[in-house]
């Protein structure tokens, strides 16, 4: 089974371009975010023709959003609301054989690495903490699958200069260490990093401000595929494929995948 997770930066913009990725990369699974479009404004009718029959949508305009697209089966396995906020952030898919699938956009949490000045950052670290809470209350022999758009690059090798980003949102100690907690509280794998060891650079963001893609290739890895204990051996292949952020009108991110025997 091979699951793909992109921040695709408007679905309606890019449906194009989710159609090339869809054709490249197979997958039984698609978890977009950032769809930017409420619910009854979601191209469905031109995703199904790309092979995604069935389809998990929470959306609302403008902002957020998440889906979850498929050509297997699965059923509504429910949302949440972090934080008290009805922002669509969250779907999660039953995908059989007691497996979960879900699919999160965590808060990008603005400029300034400091909740008490910054609002859009206390926002992000109360959604990590409550995230955290949600994965220690899975059943540790559960069969569950997350991914999504975190918001945060954990390691060294997951920004183009640790040193200088120490500072940045994204990379702030205090955000690894939430991340970690939450990582943690689960026994959650991350998967592409089991497969591509972390003395390797691995980045799935460049900002739109470098023009020349990749340029100085100054990335991050902002965007995780994590694994249950249970599914973790089952990982056979993981990855992030680089080229769609190459294209014509890219999203600022590029799709993972993973490829999960279960």
């Amino acid at each position: 089974m091979r699951i793909v997770s992109w921040n695709i930066n408007s679905v309606r913009l890019r449906i194009d371009t989710l159609k090339k990725v869809a054709d490249a990369l197979q997958p039984d699974f698609m978890c977009l975010q950032e769809t930017k479009a409420q619910d009854s404004d979601f191209p469905t009718d031109a995703i199904t023709e790309a092979g995604f029959t069935r389809q998990l949508v929470r959306g609302m305009k403008g902002y957020n959003g998440v889906a979850i697209l498929s050509n297997a089966a699965m059923s509504d396995g429910g949302s949440r609301d972090w934080c008290a906020r009805e922002d669509c952030r969250h779907v999660a898919a039953d995908i059989g054989d007691k497996t979960f699938l879900h699919n999160f956009y965590v808060p990008a949490g603005g400029d300034e690495p400091d909740p008490k000045i910054n609002e859009k950052f206390a926002h992000k670290m109360d959604f990590l903490s409550e995230a955290t809470d949600w994965s220690a209350k899975l059943p540790k022999k559960g069969r569950h699958i997350m991914v999504g758009d975190l918001n945060i690059a954990p390691h060294e090798n997951d920004v183009w200069s640790h040193k200088q980003l120490l500072k940045v949102v994204s990379h702030t100690p205090v955000e690894i260490d939430a991340l970690e907690a939450w990582r943690a509280a689960h026994g959650w794998v991350d998967a592409i990093r089991a497969i591509v060891p972390e003395d390797e650079k691995l980045y799935s963001w460049w900002s739109y401000r470098n023009r020349s893609w990749p340029g100085s290739d100054k990335g991050r890895r902002l965007d995780h595929i994590w694994v249950s204990p249970a599914l973790a051996p089952k990982v056979t292949d993981a990855g992030v494929y680089r080229d769609a952020r190459g294209w014509e009108k890219p999203s600022d991110h590029a799709p993972i995948w993973a490829d999960i025997d279960i």
